[in-house]
């Protein structure tokens, strides 16, 4: 028999299915423009207070890249449904601003082994 004839006949592995109230990741990336000084500093603090009260958010680390002209966060929520809820209201405001190509991705978190690799979850 063949290699390829015999993976073929083997079960495939499947995931483990996570909890429905797991904490994901939130991992948002957008064009961004360059830095505009006090007025924008100002609003990206008022926003940055704002987010800190999305009902969920565990925490949010920011992220900037001023040689490609992108910005964006991981977040940390308690639940997809909160996650979602918090990238349906950054794709709302951005768009607002004129900001197209926002990439989201989402990823499930294996809390066991991120807390052995000092992991900060809640």
């Amino acid at each position: 028999m063949s290699a390829s004839r015999a993976s073929a006949s083997r079960p495939r592995r499947r995931w483990p299915t996570l909890p429905a109230d797991a904490p994901v990741l939130l991992i948002l990336d957008f064009p961004a423009r360059p830095p505009g000084g006090p007025a924008q500093a100002a609003a990206l603090r008022a926003l940055a207070e704002s987010i800190a009260q999305e009902p969920g958010l565990a925490w949010k680390i920011w992220t900037e890249s001023a040689a490609e002209g992108r910005a964006g966060g991981v977040y940390l929520f308690e639940s997809r449904a909160a996650a979602e809820a918090c990238h349906r209201m950054h794709a709302e405001r951005l768009g607002r601003a004129g900001v197209t190509g926002i990439e989201a991705t989402y990823r499930e978190i294996n809390a066991p082994r991120s807390r052995i690799t000092r992991a900060p979850l809640p």
